[in-house]
């Protein structure tokens, strides 16, 4: 028998049952369409991350620590520990992080295979506050980063590289929506330039007994020794340029008040100095020379005692968790395809009873065992196909409607889509669907090649 005969003969004998055929497939449709709607959202999640990353992200950006712990998820933990003045201790003593210091940095400047070393400076304040308002706020302040470019709401940012001028300030939105609700200002693109004032104190020292002795000998008594022991403060005031939008699936987005790295530099400078933080910091920012691979410049830092990380880094640090995420919504899909595998198999076992003695007339007339295998092998062969389809379909045309209401929840932007659909992929799965039909099966296929003839057309 030719096999495109035994195609239009597997296809006409599952129109005479349309129920049981419709039911078979649409079990196969639902993981047809869970694994579609998953790798739509790997498709999609990977080309949004791609174009954050590309648009987003300088890509010769190296992030230049002393401590691989920091990139490895866990930190050194407290205890017994040799000592080392180069190293600080983070989260309540809980982590101890060997710093880069003013030779470290010296060092990696005069470096040829990287450029614009910038070190990541650990700011505290005392409080803000907002001209014309004397209400006074606590927040964290960081330093702007060129190498990102944030999203924002209010205002305009520099081109990624280029930084913030030393009299300007960048906030995150959910700061200037409180600041509405404290009443400072009545709505949030408001306190783009507006002066905000940061009040830095130094941290307070214990006097020397000769400082203490040259106190008392001054004639100044109490005065002079309370004297040694007051806070110093300074306050810097700065215009607020921009609100950094927060998404949901932003890559830059910080919740932190931004200033620019020269500023930065001069009140961390401030605050540390006559401490042991001084001139100390826990990673630096540096950008790879032209016509140097940001991946072989890392290997060079590692080799010398650097450890760092690149824009590709964390582009498959955000492809990790999508797969993770991808596989998780794939896992259902997959058990409900196995689901449907037993669905198939009780299918075609009862289509064998039913069809017996069509099978032994079959055989009869001249058909060979192969044939009749062949015959039911197509037959679930079609019943994947049209769940494959069915399902794939309807998370086609589901996806395409409920796109622009996932961008708009998840704020990813005019042009941006969570789920994006791939002719091959889908395809690919449509086919899967079918050898997994077929697979399905092959017991009752096999069990109808070997009835025997005479014995099925005796039977009612």
């Amino acid at each position: 028998m030719k096999r495109r005969y035994i195609i239009r003969r597997a296809g006409r004998s599952l129109k005479q049952a349309k129920a049981r055929t419709l039911l078979t497939s649409l079990a196969i449709a639902v993981g047809a369409f869970t694994l579609t709607i998953a790798i739509a959202a790997g498709e999609g999640s990977r080309q949004y991350a791609d174009k954050l990353i590309g648009s987003n992200v300088n890509p010769k950006a190296l992030f230049i620590v002393k401590d691989k712990t920091i990139f490895e998820g866990g930190q050194n933990q407290s205890g017994l520990q040799e000592y080392d003045p180069d190293s600080t201790t983070i989260q309540g003593g809980q982590a101890t992080i060997k710093q880069l210091t003013q030779k470290d940095i010296e060092k990696l400047e005069s470096r040829d295979d990287i450029e614009d070393v910038r070190p990541r400076y650990q700011l505290s304040i005392e409080y803000l506050s907002v001209e014309d308002s004397d209400k006074k706020f606590t927040a964290d302040v960081s330093q702007y980063d060129s190498t990102i470019r944030n999203e924002t709401s209010t205002g305009s940012l520099p081109e990624l590289g280029v930084s913030i001028d030393d009299d300007e300030l960048v906030m995150p939105e959910s700061f200037a929506g409180t600041l509405v609700k404290s009443k400072v200002i009545q709505k949030k693109a408001d306190i783009v330039g507006k002066k905000i004032t940061l009040t830095v104190t130094k941290p307070t020292r214990q006097p020397t007994e000769e400082e203490i002795r040259k106190a008392l000998l001054s004639g100044g008594g109490v005065d002079a020794i309370r004297a040694l022991t007051e806070t110093e403060s300074k306050q810097v005031s700065l215009t607020v340029r921009a609100l950094t939008k927060e998404s949901s699936t932003s890559l830059s987005f910080t919740s932190a008040i931004q200033i620019s790295p020269a500023k930065a530099q001069d009140l961390f400078d401030y605050t540390t100095e006559g401490t042991d933080q001084y001139r100390k910091y826990i990673a630096v920012t540096a950008l790879a020379v032209e016509g140097n691979d940001p991946v072989d410049v890392k290997e060079a830092l590692k080799k010398d005692g650097y450890p760092s990380q690149t824009a590709e880094d964390l582009q498959n640090l955000l492809f990790t968790i999508v797969n993770i995420l991808q596989g998780i919504v794939a896992g259902f899909g997959v058990l409900a395809l196995i689901a449907s595998v037993f669905g198939i198999i009780n299918t075609q076992y009862i289509s064998v009873l039913e069809r017996t003695q069509q099978i032994g007339l079959m055989k009869a007339l001249g058909a060979h065992n192969k044939d009749v295998a062949k015959l039911f092998r197509y037959e679930a062969a079609w019943i994947g196909f049209l769940g494959g389809v069915i399902g794939s379909m309807i998370a086609l045309v589901s996806g395409v409607a409920l796109n622009p209401w996932i961008t708009e929840q998840l704020d990813l932007g005019e042009g941006n889509h969570l789920l994006v659909f791939e002719p091959l992929p889908i395809v690919s799965l449509i086919v899967g669907l079918m050898i997994i039909a077929v697979v399905a099966g092959y017991f009752p296929s096999r069990k109808a090649a070997k009835l025997d003839p005479i014995e099925a057309l005796r039977t009612e």
